[in-house]
């Protein structure tokens, strides 16, 4: 609205600038061409009195010039009908060239002719009508052309200007919903170049802030596990300094103090845990919030990911002195998963390996793929799980940890269409197995590959499990 108020005055302004003289010139042209004509109707009873015509002729020149123009005698009293008087008649006879005077309704013509021996003066008298006929015409005429050019002009600079307000106001308004913490808003850049540039920035840069809070995010969840693994290690150790049935009795002072030094470790180190535990359940809780407002779409290649995952893990494998394999990770295995979920629901699976079997206990990840489906496989030779269903219910494992791990592999799988099952692993431990789809064909009977049921084993419950194992066999 600012910019039409400035535009409506700076028109007008600029109307008013070439309007106005043109105005002033046009009446000035009529007063002109009124005035040519009481000289063009002197000048005819004018030449007639030069050439000696007589009264005939001289009435026959008036009538020809209109009938209005009047013959004076200086010295005597003015002609009937004229409008000069007695002295305007006088000065007009001794001025060399005709004159115009201004007399009451108008302006008289005088024109000095010399007849013989003496001078008489023709008067064609204008009424002040015939001076401005046709101005006020014209003065209306240009008021109504300025009139155009400002509502023109306004008209024009509202409809170019109205892309450039737009895009402005939605850059602010986008740029409002971003600060009051809404990341997914974004624009269509649009008018002038350099409001098209901006909107483009800020799409830019609306990703740079979604892309990095995901990324801090999905750091704070990884590092939970990472440092899951280094107190697991610690905790072993420790344990291994002393059984935890170990009494105190008969020892000397300095044993004593060593052995509750080893129980003030362990609790500093339980304590710890719970601190990790706390973390990984209130990231996890974050990231799963803003999965669930707004769910990505990804694809990775599982195999890729368990060879940079067994990468990390091998280290602790040799430390605790694992034996472990890597089965059908060498091929592409593209899974309808984004990379950091996956990386993060197999770190899930191998941190409860390290942590709930026995140092120097073996090992192996699988990856198979079979009827539009996606296996991977983490096999152990410990103890195995006494109660499948209990752990798979999170939060509610019978072996002390958070139930976090497995439930984070099982919404994983659960997100592709598949599943989570337990089993007894053919080296004797547990066996955990995730169903992914295969991004590159489409899954066949998924049902078969559900949770495992009730009532009879679960060996027996899942065939596709069945199919899995005869597979890996």
């Amino acid at each position: 609205m600012r910019l039409a108020y400035t535009t409506a005055a700076t028109t007008a302004v600029a109307a008013l600038v070439f309007l106005v003289p043109l105005g002033w010139g046009l009446r000035n042209d009529h007063r002109e061409a009124a005035l040519a004509d009481a000289a063009a109707r002197t000048s005819t009873v004018a030449g007639a009195l030069a050439t000696g015509a007589g009264e005939r002729g001289v009435a026959a020149a008036i009538t020809l010039a209109g009938g209005t123009p009047v013959v004076h005698t200086p010295g005597l009293a003015p002609s009937t009908g004229g409008r000069a008087d007695g002295a305007l008649i006088d000065r007009a006879a001794t001025a060399p060239e005709p004159t115009v005077e201004d007399v009451d309704g108008g302006v008289v013509h005088l024109r000095p002719v010399t007849v013989g021996d003496r001078t008489v003066v023709v008067e064609a008298f204008v009424p002040a009508s015939a001076l401005n006929r046709n101005t006020a015409r014209d003065w209306w005429l240009l008021l109504g052309l300025a009139v155009v050019l400002v509502g023109g002009a306004v008209v024009v600079v509202d409809r170019l200007a109205r892309g450039a307000v737009d895009s402005a106001r939605n850059l602010v308004d986008a740029a409002l919903a971003v600060g009051d913490g809404d990341l997914g808003v974004r624009i269509s850049p649009s008018g002038p170049r350099e409001l098209a540039e901006a909107g483009y920035a800020f799409n830019r840069m609306a990703d740079r802030l979604v892309t990095s809070r995901t990324d801090e995010r999905e750091l704070v969840a990884d590092l939970s596990h990472r440092l899951r693994t280094p107190l697991t290690a610690l905790r072993l150790d420790a344990e291994a300094l002393d059984p935890d049935d170990t009494q105190i009795i008969d020892l000397t002072a300095d044993e004593v103090d060593r052995r509750r030094g080893i129980r003030r470790i362990r609790q500093a180190i339980t304590t710890l845990e719970d601190e990790v535990n706390h973390l990984i359940n209130t990231t996890r809780q974050a990231v799963a919030d803003r999965v669930a407002a707004a769910p990505e779409d990804g694809l990775c290649d599982a195999s890729e990911v368990v060879r940079e995952r067994m990468m990390f893990w091998s280290a602790l494998a040799g430390d605790q002195e694992r034996q472990y394999r890597v089965v059908g990770a060498h091929l592409r295995i593209p899974v309808p998963v984004a990379r950091a979920e996956l990386a993060a629901a197999l770190d899930a699976v191998l941190g409860n390996v390290f942590r709930y079997t026995p140092q120097g206990t073996a090992f192996e990840v699988g990856l198979s793929r079979r009827d539009g489906w996606v296996a991977l496989r983490v096999d152990d030779a410990g103890p195995g799980i006494p109660d499948p269903q209990g752990a798979l219910r999170r939060g509610q494992s019978n072996q002390g940890s958070t139930g976090l791990g497995l439930d984070i592999a099982r919404r994983v799988a659960q997100a592709t269409g598949g599943s989570l099952s337990l089993d007894r692993a053919a080296m004797g431990g547990a066996s955990v197995v995730m169903l992914l789809a295969d991004a590159d064909a489409t899954p066949k009977q998924p049902s078969r590959f559900g949770l495992v049921g009730r009532g009879r084993p679960a060996r027996d419950r899942d065939p596709g499990r069945r199919r899995w194992q005869r597979g890996r066999e």
